[in-house]
């Protein structure tokens, strides 16, 4: 497959500015891998297609207000800085990345806040967008972490052009989300509501949890026409026991294992036994999926609908099968349905 394989054109009005009214209704395309047909639903009614002990496995990670906005020494010039991770607690050290980038050099230092707050200082380059930065701070380590969630607001995509809302501080966030660490939402979990969850279980479906700090690598785009040139930036998962017990109980009795988003799926995928089964692990992945690719684990899985030429669509492309995708797709924009991370969701079965 090359990347042009995965270019459409994408009308800009449908572009999801703000997330659905309800969490849970959402319009939900469903696709049978079989029989290749596809059904228009809301997310609502996702229970119908789930029967008793199969599995719907959810990434519990935690997005961080990890956009700031600073003021260069000297010029004042403003300055975004976006938290990507976290290099040493002790020494304060972040690597991030700034916008307008050509403006920081090594040594500059950058201040935040009304009242400058917190200083940092570059110390590093590490690409031609990333800085290493030290910030100075005395206080404590769980003042620092305040501060720094006092000052940072929710990263919401580049795509969406209007300012940050307070509706945002809530719905850009799953609603089982636990493990902080994410500097963007694993979107398909944001349709899930208390209630939709409340009538997945009551109908005796089991919800199992597993982590990916999802990092900005999902977004990167692929510069290279031959797929299997594209490197992944590497991101931390947690496949915990409990998870790996109810899903390889799910896989021996042939239910239906569902991956909630495509950090799920990779998860999964990153940690696979001889026999096809899970494995539990705690590390790095940079496990990059694309046509064709044999899955090991879920059967069945929730996604947004993602942007052109995205390693999130190739990876939709690759478990529901490319031409039926692309038809898939080609339907969304016929039938006005909304895209990326605040748009409507698709379930693959």
């Amino acid at each position: 497959m090359k990347l042009s394989h995965f270019k459409f054109e994408l009308p800009d009005n449908l572009l999801a500015e703000y997330p659905s009214e309800q969490r849970d209704e959402a319009r939900l395309m469903v696709l049978d891998r079989k029989t290749e047909t596809i059904e228009h639903k809301l997310f609502k009614d996702l229970v119908d297609y789930f029967e008793e002990d199969d599995v719907m496995v959810f990434n519990n990670t935690k997005v961080f207000p990890a956009r700031l906005y600073g003021n260069k020494e000297k010029t004042g010039a403003r300055i975004e800085v976006f938290l990507l991770r976290e290099l040493n607690a002790e020494s304060r050290l972040w690597d991030v990345l700034v916008d307008p980038a050509r403006k920081i050099r090594i040594g500059n230092k950058l201040f935040f806040g009304d009242n400058d707050d917190l200083v940092a200082e570059v110390i590093d380059n590490t690409t031609s967008r990333g800085r290493t930065l030290r910030f100075l701070f005395d206080g404590s380590y769980e003042e620092f972490r305040k501060k720094l969630k006092e000052l940072g607001q929710t990263p919401l995509p580049k795509y969406i052009k209007r300012e940050v809302e307070p509706i945002d501080t809530e719905r850009y966030q799953t609603i089982y989300a636990k493990h902080e660490g994410a500097v963007a939402a694993p979107t398909a979990g944001l349709h899930f509501s208390k209630h939709l969850l409340k009538r997945l279980e009551i109908k005796g479906i089991d919800l199992a949890e597993v982590t990916l700090h999802v990092g900005l690598g999902t977004f990167q785009p692929v510069e290279v026409e031959d797929l299997s040139k594209h490197k992944m930036d590497s991101e931390e998962i947690n496949i915990p026991e409990a998870a790996v017990k109810k899903i390889n109980a799910a896989i021996d009795t042939k239910k239906r294992i569902c991956a909630v988003g495509t950090t799920v799926m990779r998860t999964l995928e990153s940690s696979v036994s001889a026999d096809q089964h899970l494995k539990p692990f705690s590390g790095w992945t940079n496990k990059f999926i694309f046509p064709p690719y044999d899955f090991s684990i879920a059967n069945a899985m929730i996604t947004n609908f993602h942007t052109p030429k995205s390693t999130l669509m190739m990876m939709t492309s690759a478990f529901a099968g490319h031409d039926f995708l692309k038809a898939a797709y080609a339907e969304a924009i016929k039938e006005k349905y909304n895209f990326y991370s605040y748009g409507d969701a698709m379930l693959i079965i």
